[in-house]
């Protein structure tokens, strides 16, 4: 009991942490003018309020968290995050059921980027930077910038790094202090992220859509302030310079900071997954626009290279912005890139799916197996980028890949059995497991999440949180050994 109410004087200061985060739209509404200042300032002070009570009322539980109570408090705060940002949507968009409102903010906070909301052109701007600031704070995980702060409150954070960091290898800091590896993340973070919005203003962006973008592209986010997303723009350069951020976004972010500490690009070509990653991405780039070429689905190589390329790249990344309707593409093409958005992210990155580095321990057990099968005898440990993976990490990525997909089986077929065709379906828990954003069938860049029902859209966000946090930091906590004393 005494554990529970540490947890949860832990979620109340993370809670006002959070409340912060209403500034920047509070800030765009005065800068525009556009009359959701008070929704704002409410949903600040009921966000800060709350949190404050749970904090006072258990201050005297204050305490380290063991690593138990850390997978509880990271999924209670994911859920409890989204429910707490829907405020200014339920307060400013008239109609918007809870269930929808709480569907858009949590796949904001988790990057998903799948959308119920039509008519985003017209939205109030201090909503649509809400909507991305969550995409951006999403990206990185509110839980490590926690990390960095919750120690100067008297909690330690190891225990909510190592259950919130993606990937299968957390146990490997840039620094000695875990708060100094968070904060030198987010200062990455922040640094390329300021420089994406610069480069899509210079392309030629507005600087709301220019914040908004570069937040959805750092974030592998994929919202976006219009209803045709990207496409609105109908701009090559705007393309390019998001498939840029996008692909570093999608690299781990300990690379990104090692290449600034050391000053040294050529670290980049050291980290066998970032290499995989990109390699992977730029060969299906040029492969599905030879196909759609050779298809006739664009008249020249060069337009089927350009819209190809862009959401080969927002789909493989899981971001989720699209220039075109891919739906329209030869099946192959969409469903190859739903397949790439499950791999292709580096562990570390803001991208979701099982990850690179996991696909690729995936493929060396597959040939110590041919190995084994040859030679019962031999002594052949797995080796990627030069270091040896223990065994135990091998297991772990093994239960890993079967959980997940399981996981897409079991949900899949609970859209099924709600009415819902296969392909929609489907493509629907791709997408939101992933991170990915759109699906294809009704759930298509051209349409959006908002055709379901409840029960479809709860089946769908519950995906997105499984996903966000890796499947094993949800599932854990309906294990009878996690409640054993």
């Amino acid at each position: 009991m005494q554990r529970t109410l540490t947890v949860i004087h832990a979620l109340g200061l993370m809670l006002v942490v959070f409340s912060v985060a209403y500034l920047m739209p509070i800030a765009a509404s005065l800068i525009y003018d556009d009359g959701t200042l008070i929704d704002f300032l409410l949903a600040m002070v009921w966000t800060a309020a709350i949190g404050l009570l749970m904090w006072m009322l258990t201050r005297r539980y204050k305490g380290e968290l063991s690593i138990r109570h850390g997978y509880l408090l990271v999924v209670t705060m994911w859920t409890a995050m989204p429910a707490f940002a829907t405020l200014p949507l339920l307060l400013v968009i008239k109609g918007l059921s809870f269930t929808d409102a709480y569907f858009e903010t949590m796949s904001g906070l988790t990057t998903t980027g799948s959308t119920v909301l039509s008519g985003l052109d017209t939205l109030p701007p201090a909503i649509n930077i809400w909507r991305h600031e969550l995409n951006w704070l999403g990206g990185m995980g509110i839980i490590v910038l926690a990390v960095a702060i919750l120690p100067l409150l008297g909690i330690g954070g190891r225990q909510l790094y190592k259950a919130e960091t993606p990937g299968p290898m957390k146990d490997s800091a840039l620094t000695p202090r875990i708060t100094e590896t968070a904060r030198n993340l987010w200062l990455v973070y922040l640094g390329i992220t300021i420089a994406c919005i610069f480069s899509l203003k210079v392309v030629g962006m507005s600087w709301l859509d220019a914040i908004c973008h570069a937040f959805a592209a750092m974030g592998l986010g994929g919202f976006s302030t219009h209803d045709a997303s990207v496409g609105y723009f109908n701009s090559p350069a705007i393309e390019f310079v998001l498939i840029i951020f996008m692909l570093l976004a999608a690299m781990n972010f300990a690379t990104h900071f090692l290449v600034w500490r050391e000053k040294n690009l050529k670290l980049y070509l050291k980290d066998t997954e970032a290499i995989a990653t990109v390699v992977l991405i730029l060969t299906s780039c040029l492969g599905i626009a030879v196909f759609l070429w050779w298809q006739g689905t664009y008249p020249s190589f060069w337009t089927a290279l350009r819209h190809a390329s862009f959401n080969v790249v927002s789909i493989a990344t899981d971001c989720g912005f699209a220039s075109v309707d891919f739906n329209q593409w030869p099946m192959f093409a969409p469903m190859w890139m739903l397949f790439l958005s499950c791999v292709a992210a580096s562990s570390g990155s803001t991208g979701g799916g099982i990850k690179m580095v996991r696909t690729l321990i995936l493929f060396k057990q597959a040939g110590r197996e041919f190995l084994k099968l040859l030679h019962p005898a031999v002594v052949n440990p797995m080796k990627i980028g030069g270091s040896v993976v223990p065994n135990n990490i091998v297991f772990a990525v093994l239960g890993f890949i079967f959980l997940y997909f399981m996981t897409v089986a079991t949900l899949t077929f609970a859209l099924l059995i709600s009415g819902l065709d296969f392909i929609s379906a489907f493509s629907a828990i791709i997408a939101c497991i992933n991170n990915a954003g759109p699906g294809l069938g009704v759930v298509g860049p051209a349409n959006n999440f908002g055709v379901l029902t409840d029960f479809q859209t709860w089946v769908c966000t519950i995906a997105m949180l499984v996903g966000r946090l890796e499947i094993f930091t949800v599932l854990i906590l309906f294990t009878p050994h996690f409640w054993r004393r």
